[in-house]
């Protein structure tokens, strides 16, 4: 079993920032894409940042120029550096990633998702 646990979340106002982590435990082999997503209110989870083991990023262009995803693959930890934040990035952010177990299984695990909310 694998837990990933985020932090980093709060209360900010337009313009700042907040730098979100997630960090996995448990079986783990090796990581492979290790991703954020959001979800606001009444809408659909979409697809914020991902990186993969060999570190190629891919951002929605909605974020793009002011998100910056990481990863620390010794500590299986994956950040989310937010800055310029905007009213519309409210939401709740949740990390996934794709997991190989010792067992050489790939499983999909997510977060349990931490609150960002940009406002003044």
């Amino acid at each position: 079993q694998v837990q990933l646990v985020e932090s980093g979340g709060g209360l900010v106002q337009p313009g700042g920032s907040l730098r979100l982590s997630c960090a996995a435990s448990g079986s783990i082999r090796s990581i492979n894409t290790m991703g954020w997503y959001r979800q606001a209110p009444g809408k659909q989870r979409e697809l914020v940042a991902a990186v993969t083991r060999g570190e190629r990023t891919n951002y929605a262009d909605s974020v793009k120029g002011r998100f910056t995803i990481s990863r620390d693959n010794a500590k299986n930890t994956v950040y989310l550096q937010m800055n310029s934040l905007k009213p519309e990035d409210t939401a709740v952010y949740y990390c996934n990633a794709d997991v190989v177990e010792p067992t050489y299984y790939v499983y999909n695990y997510w977060g349990q998702g931490t609150q960002v909310t940009v406002s003044s």
